[in-house]
């Protein structure tokens, strides 16, 4: 696992620095210094669109501990933080913040059920995010090429049958195996801080059979994506490149995509450089302009996200005395 994970990101971080490097690396560097004022309007709307999504897991965490708007931006913060920046595949982000969520004294058992969940409506609003973009594409004439349209739909149509599968494998009884074998599987690798998983699939079933709650944190999932064609517009503004929402609408909801593609790689490295320069190439924007569109967005998320893992260190450290307190007592 480790030894894979060190591979694909040293594959990833070969493919973005031979972009760099065939394509003008002064005038990309040009690019980034002239972004001004725009770069905090990005690093604003990224707030913003943390704050979005961590209200979209709000609905779902159904316990009397559950965290604030505040204390959910938070996690949602760790979680972004950790995933751009930690040498990990992505998903590692979620159980980091699962875990943190735990230590906060809501229930395991629920907050699993509730990230399970939260997965889901995230992904099933994004396959509507897709289909917008989509749309968008369509509308645009000079954009709408035959290869790239329909490599768009086929990426898509896989997306939604992915996301379709996951929904209704938790629907027809998923956590049932997983709160029976999980366990044990946990207790022979030495795990013993799983604890008992009984009544996860209740607790899994009980929300989807709330659709008030599944039908908020989409909504709110949906605001965030929003909000990420604003930050990609800004963004695009920042390095000089002149388009309209509908660009950005279509850049973002591709781009994200793509990197939804490339989970196994950390930070989705080099896949996330790549596809943006393809899907730029479709409004005629230059390499050089993409990749400094990408790197903008890697610079925020160093921004953001170095004190994001700080923060998350500190909250663990600061945890364990705690924990040892309580068990002295």
């Amino acid at each position: 696992m480790i030894l894979s994970t060190i591979v694909s990101l040293l594959i990833g971080l070969a493919i973005a620095v031979a972009l760099i490097a065939t394509n003008d690396p002064h005038a990309i560097l040009h690019l980034i210094l002239q972004t001004g004022w725009w770069m905090a309007a990005v690093l604003g709307l990224n707030v913003a669109q943390i704050f979005a999504s961590g209200l979209g897991w709000g609905p779902l965490i159904e316990d009397p501990r559950r965290p604030g708007v505040m204390g959910l931006a938070f996690l949602r913060w760790i979680r972004v933080s950790t995933n751009a920046l930690l040498p990990i595949v992505q998903a590692m982000g979620e159980l980091i913040r699962a875990q943190l969520l735990v230590r906060m004294g809501v229930a395991k058992v629920r907050v699993i059920a509730s990230l399970a969940i939260d997965l889901g409506t995230e992904m099933a609003s994004q396959i509507v995010f897709s289909l917008m973009g989509l749309a968008a594409l369509l509308l645009i004439p000079h954009a709408a090429g035959t290869s790239a349209t329909f490599w768009a739909v086929a990426g898509t149509a896989l997306g939604a049958g992915v996301t379709g599968f996951f929904i209704a494998a938790q629907r027809w009884g998923l956590f049932k195996v997983v709160e029976t074998m999980l366990p044990k599987l946990a207790a022979r690798v030495g795990w013993t801080s799983l604890g008992e998983l009984s009544g996860l699939n209740d607790t899994v079933q009980h929300l989807y059979a709330q659709p008030g709650r599944l039908w908020r944190s989409g909504g709110w999932h949906m605001v965030s994506w929003l909000i990420g064609v604003v930050e990609t517009w800004a963004a695009m503004r920042a390095v000089g490149i002149e388009a309209g929402l509908a660009e950005a609408l279509v850049i973002e909801s591709l781009g994200q995509a793509v990197r939804s593609a490339g989970f196994f790689i950390p930070g989705a490295l080099g896949v996330q450089e790549g596809g943006y320069v393809l899907i730029c190439a479709l409004f005629g924007i230059p390499p050089d302009k993409a990749i400094a569109l990408v790197l903008i967005r890697r610079i925020r998320d160093i921004i953001l996200g170095v004190p994001g893992v700080i923060a998350w260190r500190l909250s663990v450290a600061g945890a364990r005395p705690a924990a040892e307190a309580r068990g002295a007592t």
